[in-house]
């Protein structure tokens, strides 16, 4: 079991454990020496999202680095998979993106990329947790020259947006399009709104002055009402919301309708299969992608895989079978082609790459990509006992999806930050999901459930 790393780095109250100084520091120590060796370059990049926490944070981390013999490449507020990027662009070791993506302020987190700049597999975790748990003896310390030091990368946002620039095709251009970018107030508040500008949109520019309190708060993909508010005011062509650390994107039309994460992959799907660049005529989703989605894009030729939740299994269902697309409906997409982790940014150009070039409107795209409801809630639990102990659970499960005859399904998991059990079920009827949800909640709550 692992101690401090969760399903998507370490994540928790900013100066309470784990997202203590002391753990951070003793992280940049571990995350040096893991990755250390003669043929490297003994650089370890950081990154970090606008919270008041991320420095202190950033400092412990960048202290364990130097202590260990490695040098600490600074780049300010970048967004993931700006850090995942510039990590491999720069030869780094290793690269360290302080946040807590989507969480309010007062949390912060941890994420980890390897020199390729893909997150790290659970056996690396593990091994990394081992070496910050053991005490460095002196002997084992650097002295004098040896000693690492810290660089400001001062161009590193500059070199991200050349980047995210060059995954729109060269043969189109954004002019005469308006469109709203809301960046929650977090790390890609200053390279969002230059992307777009820079390939000729008029952009209208929300959630871009943070405080280190206000990241995500009221707005942003968690809050895409004032994005949605402001298409309508602006009347603009489309509404980009990302999240505080940019790995994810909500994207609205121009009537202020929000598209649906998995309407979003389709369309991504689509626009690759047509050039032929779709691998293998496949794409990979979750447990939580959409049934009507699925179909929909069976009818096209397209097939999907799916994983459990979580970008990391996402990405690793993508390398093993050697597939280029994949992608959640909460907007995390990942195109292996250009990124290694979900790149919000990135994947708005692709969905706007294919409005001018099919020379249609996001609401035009989305209308024929049909969405099963969804119903879902939560149980808070006493501890996440294994579901197999619960025959009776189980069995009224099996029982709910024969009952909905193949139009739908029922996915029970456990949350991979929080003590509850998330429950979800899924079907063409509304009335009759919502009536079964009731029903399976009860039954949940009668085996797991908190008093």
């Amino acid at each position: 079991m692992k101690k401090f790393f969760g399903t998507d780095g370490i994540r928790g109250l900013a100066n309470h454990h784990p997202m203590t100084p002391e753990i951070a520091m003793r992280l940049g120590q571990a995350v040096g020496l893991y990755f250390q060796s003669e043929n490297k370059t003994h650089r370890i990049v950081i990154g970090k999202d606008t919270r008041r926490s991320s420095y202190m944070i950033e400092l412990a981390i960048a202290s364990g680095v130097c202590s260990v013999g490695s040098n600490a490449m600074l780049l300010g507020p970048m967004s993931t998979p700006g850090v995942g990027f510039v990590t491999q662009a720069m030869r780094a070791d290793a690269g360290i993106m302080i946040s807590a993506s989507h969480n309010p302020y007062e949390d912060n987190g941890i994420k980890i990329f390897d020199q390729q700049g893909y997150k790290l597999t659970d056996e690396m975790e593990m091994e990394i947790e081992a070496l910050m748990q053991k005490d460095l003896a002196d002997c084992d310390r650097p002295t004098g020259e040896k000693i690492g030091k810290a660089f400001r990368v001062e161009d590193a946002t500059g070199r991200y947006i050349e980047f995210a620039k060059k995954t729109f095709p060269q043969n189109l251009t954004l002019d005469g399009l308006k469109i709203v970018v809301d960046c929650a107030n977090g790390a890609a508040y200053k390279l969002a709104p230059q992307i777009f500008w820079e390939l000729g949109a008029e952009v209208v520019k929300i959630g871009v002055k943070p405080n280190g309190t206000n990241i995500n708060q009221d707005c942003g993909a968690l809050h895409p009402e004032k994005l949605t508010k402001v298409v309508q005011q602006e009347k603009a062509d489309v509404g980009i919301a990302l999240d505080g650390d940019a790995d994810r994107v909500i994207l609205c039309d121009e009537n202020g309708q929000v598209a649906d994460g998995d309407q979003v992959l389709a369309i991504c799907a689509e626009r690759l299969l047509a050039a032929g660049q779709l691998k293998n005529d496949t794409i990979v989703g979750t447990i939580m992608s959409n049934m009507g989605v699925e179909s929909y894009l069976q009818s096209k030729g397209i097939s999907l895989q799916r994983t459990q939740v979580g970008d990391r299994y996402i990405l690793e269902q993508l390398r093993k079978n050697n597939l280029n697309l994949g992608g959640e409906p909460s907007g995390h997409v990942i195109f292996l082609d250009h990124t290694t982790t979900g790149d919000g940014p990135v994947v708005a150009l692709q969905v706007l790459a294919a409005m001018v070039s099919q020379k249609k409107k996001l609401s035009e795209l989305t209308k024929n990509i049909p969405l099963y409801p969804q119903v879902s809630t939560k149980v808070r639990v006493k501890e996440k006992l294994p579901l197999e102990q619960f025959p009776e659970l189980s069995g009224e499960i099996d029982q709910l999806n024969k009952r909905l005859k193949g139009k739908g399904r029922t996915v029970i998991r456990y949350s991979g930050t929080e003590p509850v059990l998330r429950l979800m079920i899924e079907g063409e009827d509304q009335k009759i999901i919502t009536k079964e949800l009731k029903a399976l909640e009860a039954q949940a709550k009668k085996f797991l459930g908190a008093s």
